[in-house]
């Protein structure tokens, strides 16, 4: 006899209520951790000679981008996969959040 097969939804609805989603979903929000580059940067204990070399950037260049406070996706890229990391844009429109895709 096959199994039958539940959505995600179906057994979200089974095992959280309403309430626990939304108070898993504040806790969330709030212990996203918020830095600019160079806090990042001396999070990972990576000196900027480090991440220059592994972003293929000069660290002057690196340095000016830890500047900044306007960058390129291409330059926030390079930054974060110098870091051993992968760069993520998401949107938050009308109370939901969406990563992007293709930026």
């Amino acid at each position: 006899m096959k199994a039958k097969t539940k959505s995600w939804k179906q057994i979200e609805k089974k095992l959280f209520t309403r309430e626990e989603i939304a108070e898993a979903e504040r806790f969330a929000e709030r212990e996203i951790l918020e830095m600019n580059l160079r806090e990042l940067r001396q999070a990972t204990g990576k000196t900027q000679e480090q991440v220059a070399r592994a972003a293929k950037m000069k660290q002057s260049e690196l340095s000016r981008a830890e500047r900044r406070e306007d960058h390129l996706l291409s330059t926030l890229r390079r930054y974060v996969e110098g870091l051993g990391g992968e760069l993520q844009v998401v949107a938050r429109v009308g109370g939901k959040v969406v990563k992007l895709r293709g930026v």
